[in-house]
């Protein structure tokens, strides 16, 4: 799997300064977050202070720009069904980024929207790089990927949070993702009826069970 997308370390926005990451990092896990299509690496790092304190927290800006602050981790296209090759792109975009900083104690993904399809297509790829997945209003692209065999044995943990009448994504989509997830992952999943396409915040707290109960 190669990629012609890059991460840009420049943007990326990090909970603990620069001089003392890579020191933090090896011995508190990180927790990485990515945004959804059309925002910025800013808005779900305001989330940060409402996330267990354990985590060194870093935010990524999707390399894709869509117009000036605004940013895509996929092309445009049908909703909820982007290019399978354009996901693997982001994917790898995303995995060369981690090679590129100091080896943290563990990993773990956080995404919203097109950022929780980025968390499910990056576990079907390697799950074996991170220890638990957060998917938030997101969902499974289809499609054959490397590891969902294994999958089916290794059962990571995964917690899925969404509004079954979520306005953005089709409902077709949500029930897939549900699908996939119980029979490749062993899901927390949760239902918020009436926040639409967003986060509440009785779902960060069901996030940071969720975190602490992992072993963090």
């Amino acid at each position: 799997m190669t990629s012609s997308l890059a991460i840009d370390p420049s943007v990326v926005v990090w909970s603990v300064p620069e001089s003392a990451r890579a020191k933090e990092l090896t011995t508190r896990p990180l927790l990485v977050l990515m945004h959804g299509r059309g925002s910025h690496e800013h808005d779900l790092f305001a989330l940060a202070p409402m996330l267990p304190p354990q985590f060194v927290i870093a935010a990524l800006r999707a390399p894709i720009e869509l117009a000036p602050g605004s940013y895509s981790w996929f092309p445009d296209g049908e909703p909820a069904r982007p290019s399978f090759a354009a996901a693997d792109a982001a994917v790898q975009a995303l995995f060369d980024w981690l090679d590129s900083i100091t080896s943290a104690a563990s990993v773990s993904l956080l995404g919203f929207s097109q950022g929780g399809a980025m968390t499910l297509h990056a576990l079907r790829h390697a799950p074996e790089r991170f220890a638990a997945f957060v998917n938030l209003a997101g969902f499974v692209i289809g499609g054959d990927a490397p590891a969902d065999s294994s999958l089916e044995t290794l059962r990571p943990p995964v917690f899925s949070g969404s509004d079954p009448a979520d306005p953005v994504i089709p409902a077709e989509a949500i029930a897939r993702t549900a699908e996939w997830l119980a029979s490749h992952s062993t899901l927390t999943e949760r239902h918020y009826a009436g926040i639409g396409h967003s986060i509440s915040r009785e779902e960060l707290e069901d996030v940071n069970r969720f975190l602490n109960g992992a072993g963090f």
